[in-house]
Order: structure tokens, then sequence, then C-alpha cells
């Protein structure tokens, strides 16, 4: 088999993979709780997160699959795991806050997946430069919207 077929086969996964915690949108959205809590006057306007969430899935597959194709198969796969159990935390922020009606538990997870984003980017860069530095703007967003949080958990 073609190796760059395979390579792009695997960025294809990688893209697929680092997706799936957006299907939680579909079980969980916005609803008339989330309308009537006080939100910070920075909370953005609700179209933004549809094509601010698309740009970093795409780059957090890419940054997947470039540690993927890094070479050293242990470390890889250990690097990996950790990256699959971020996707856990990020899916379990929406059922959390927006399911559960919980910016407290949320709050928890976020800070979680803060750190967890924190420590990928960290452990990354020794492996691929590039794949640690599309992290960034997840972390600046996942910082971001760990004020959201918290300022709806403040207020509320």
């Amino acid at each position: 088999m073609n190796k760059s077929l395979v390579k792009f086969g695997g960025l294809v996964l990688w893209i697929i993979i680092s997706f799936l915690p957006s299907l939680t949108a579909v079980f969980v959205r916005p609803d008339a709780w989330y309308a009537t809590i006080i939100k910070s006057p920075l909370n953005p306007p609700p179209w933004i997160f549809a094509p601010v969430w698309t740009t970093l899935y795409l780059l957090m597959g890419i940054s997947a699959w470039l540690i993927w194709i890094s070479g050293d198969i242990k470390k890889t796969w250990a690097l990996l795991t950790l990256f699959l159990f971020h996707l856990v935390l990020n899916g379990l922020w929406s059922y959390l806050f927006f399911g559960l009606q919980s910016p407290s538990y949320a709050l928890v997870d976020i800070i979680l997946l803060f750190t967890t984003i924190l420590l990928m980017i960290i452990l990354f860069m020794p492996v691929h430069r590039v794949a640690a530095i599309l992290l960034f703007p997840y972390l600046i967003w996942v910082g971001f919207a760990s004020y959201l949080n918290f300022y709806i958990w403040l207020k509320n």
C-alpha cells in the first residue's frame, strides 16, 4: 500500500476522531435555562461557536496526526492516549454544563481540560513542535471559555 495514502488516511481518521466531542451537541444544547442565566458581558454571540470549534477540531486532528506519524511508537501511543482522554473531557463539558445545567461541575471539567491541553503542548513540543503549536489557539479558547464558565458559576 502506498505510504502517502496511509498517511492521508491517518490524517482523515485523526480529524474525524477530533470532531467526536462535537456530537454532544446532538444531545445537549443551550435551552431556556441558558437563556435566563446571567452571562459575562464578554459572552460571544451564538453564531461564533460553530466556526471557532470547527477550526479548533481541525487543528486538533492535524496535531494528533503529526504526533501519530512522528515515529517513536511507545511515546506516540502514550501521547495519543492523553489526546483521547482530553477529547473525553472536551465532550463531557457540554453534558455537564447544558445537560445537567451545572456550571460548577462544568467548571471542574474545563479546568481539567485546560490543564490537559497545556500538558499536551508541553509533551508534544519535543516530539513535534508544529503539533504543539497547533494547540495554542485551542488553549486560548478554552482559557476564555473557562473565564465565561467561571463568571456564570459566580453570578448564578
